[in-house]
């Protein structure tokens, strides 16, 4: 008898394109209606709601209701952290989307992964606190450095509260488009809320694009420079 975790069940939820595209919409951590991610995926409601009752019935989503209104959002962030891992696989196997455009360009520069920075600038970010050392490779994974408390501090990141939030403080996440790693975890998440709240970056309305200002982009690349090789 075959033993250990059976990947068929998630891998078919997946695998279904429609649920696959309302997936990946939800990437952007924002929870979304049975009528916008039917939108998202071209299907009608009624079959919307069939693949989302199953997406919630096998983990992948969790669903809030709001007055009328129920909103739909990813489990938790290993499904995101799944689907990312996922479309790096399919970025790297040549199985990309024929249709591209400005937003496929907007989008591998800087988008959001699940509430927390990725594409270009988002691997920028990660490489350069690795090289830095504001973070550090020890026995229990990915961290914080002793120096990289008080850069982050002055940076206006509350490690306190983050040590008391649940899941992973640093977590790596391969990035699909780059094909090397972002950060994730609490800190990736409250280190994009920080540009955000600076107004050096606004999240495009219309996709999962990250959209830097001028001024914002210059302040990016001071704070955290990209290596040179």
């Amino acid at each position: 008898m075959k033993e250990g975790p059976d990947i068929t069940h998630a891998a078919a939820l997946i695998g279904e394109p429609a649920r696959a595209n309302m997936l990946v919409a939800l990437m952007s951590g924002k929870a979304l209606t049975a009528t916008e991610l039917a939108s998202e995926a071209g299907i009608t409601l009624q079959t919307a709601s069939a693949h989302l009752g199953k997406l919630r019935e096998g983990g992948m989503l969790v669903m809030r209701r709001q007055g009328r209104h129920r909103y739909f959002a990813l489990a938790s962030s290993d499904v995101a952290s799944a689907l990312e891992t996922l479309m790096g696989l399919a970025a790297r196997s040549g199985h990309l989307r024929t249709r591209t455009g400005p937003a496929d360009t907007a989008l591998r520069t800087a988008r959001v992964c699940y509430n927390h920075l990725a594409g270009d600038l988002g691997v920028q970010m990660f490489e350069s606190l690795r090289a830095r050392q504001v973070l550090e490779l020890s026995a229990g994974g990915l961290g914080v450095s002793p120096q990289g408390v008080s850069f982050l501090e002055s940076f206006g990141i509350d490690l306190v509260a983050l040590g008391r939030a649940r899941g992973a403080l640093c977590r790596e996440c391969l990035d699909w488009s780059e094909r090397r790693s972002h950060l994730a975890g609490s800190l990736g998440r409250a280190l994009f809320s920080r540009i955000e709240a600076l107004g050096w970056a606004r999240r495009d309305a219309k996709s999962r694009a990250v959209l830097f200002t001028p001024e914002g982009l210059e302040h990016f690349h001071s704070t955290f420079p990209p290596r040179r090789d």
